[in-house]
């Protein structure tokens, strides 16, 4: 059932990352590649998750670097910017369930400041998924990056024909 549960992630990643790229118009040649990374990225972190026992945020740092690592090498191929290849493989990855918890919770903070028991419970469950949120978006950033600034020359010259 492993076999499964990983192809239909890498399934319904794809679908989402292609959808997230339909959004900012990338070339069609480019619609294959943001789907492999969007796959290879989500299966990679459920993997992680699920069968390694690794937290979110760890987890998605190894995704968003694969995913920028590929994008190099996918750019080149499709002489499209790194970018337009990995923000739309990277957006599946956003954490919006930890997200729609933290103002959920902010809300219910707010309806019930008369009564201290609730306050502490909800403002515990904002602290609890905000940190998560944040720091899953901050490594997701981070991993995205660091290739950009190891591989500067390569990253910007991508896009150029070579004569």
């Amino acid at each position: 059932m492993i076999a499964g549960d990983i192809l239909t992630d890498i399934f319904f990643a794809s679908i989402a990352g292609m959808g997230f790229g339909a959004i900012s118009n990338p070339p069609r040649k480019a619609f294959l590649y943001i789907a492999i990374l969007a796959a290879v990225g989500h299966s990679m972190r459920f993997c992680l998750m699920n069968y390694a026992h690794i937290d979110i945020a760890t987890a998605s740092f190894c995704a968003a670097l694969s995913i920028s690592l590929l994008s190099i090498w996918f750019g080149s191929i499709t002489h499209c910017p790194m970018t337009v290849l990995y923000i739309p493989a990277l957006l599946p990855m956003i954490p919006g369930m930890y997200a729609y918890h933290t103002v959920l919770a902010l809300v219910k903070f707010l309806q019930s400041l008369q009564e201290p028991a609730l306050v502490a419970k909800y403002m515990q469950e904002i602290f609890l998924n905000g940190i998560v949120t944040i720091s899953v978006v901050f490594l997701l950033t981070v991993g995205a990056t660091i290739p950009n600034f190891i591989f500067y020359k390569k990253a910007y010259s991508m896009t150029r024909h070579r004569k």
